[in-house]
């Protein structure tokens, strides 16, 4: 399947945010700087295409979805009644990588995605392998018996990272409380530039 695996770093400094799930000094500074050897050079103001371009790649980069399923998500919500931008930060923040990482069981989204591949995540008891699966609410998220034994594991168990309200942690296993939306998550994109741009 066709996979970033470079740099995390290039992704966040191309956009001009951080869109990674971690800091560092370095990064920050040379956010300031587009990358390459004209990055210092004023830009150019984008078009109205440009811009719904730009948001639209925050969020795929940001959780790390290809086109073609960014494509079908977006299509997917339109055909639901609701405010879609608010649709669109739920079935981004409840597909089942991203909710390991929002549990505090993986330190970014790239592990949460390589722990559901390789079978070492449970949904209702049953292994799940699919990253993209929208868990549902009720549905109890637990870590497999053998990465319950890995000492990386049981280390980043033991930091205090804060839950999101819209989930619930007791040591290995979390649950959705409820579907989140906009209140509940800050994001780096501007979803309403992106239902524009595949609305075109």
């Amino acid at each position: 399947m066709a996979r970033y695996t470079g740099p995390k770093h290039k992704l966040a400094r191309r956009h001009g945010v951080n869109i990674l799930d971690k800091e560092s000094k370095s990064l920050t500074r040379r956010l300031t700087v587009l990358p390459g050897i004209h990055g210092k050079k004023r830009k150019r103001a984008l078009s109205e295409f440009g811009q719904q371009l730009k948001e639209k790649q925050k969020a795929k980069t940001m959780y790390g979805i290809l086109e073609k399923q960014f494509k079908n998500l977006v299509d997917k919500l339109q055909k639901k009644k609701g405010e879609t931008g608010e649709l669109l930060i739920s079935l981004l923040e409840t597909r089942l990588d991203n909710i390991v990482y929002r549990l505090g069981f993986t330190k970014s989204r790239f592990q949460a995605r390589q722990f559901v591949a390789h079978g070492h995540i449970l949904v209702n008891g049953k292994k799940m392998t699919i990253p993209s699966y929208q868990v549902k609410e009720k549905d109890i998220i637990e870590l497999s018996p053998k990465l319950q034994k890995n000492p990386n594991v049981l280390e980043l168990l033991k930091e205090e990272r804060p839950i999101l309200s819209y989930l619930a942690r007791e040591a290995i296993s979390g649950k959705l409380l409820r579907m989140p939306g906009k209140a509940d998550v800050q994001v780096p994109f501007d979803t309403q530039l992106i239902i524009e741009y595949y609305s075109r």
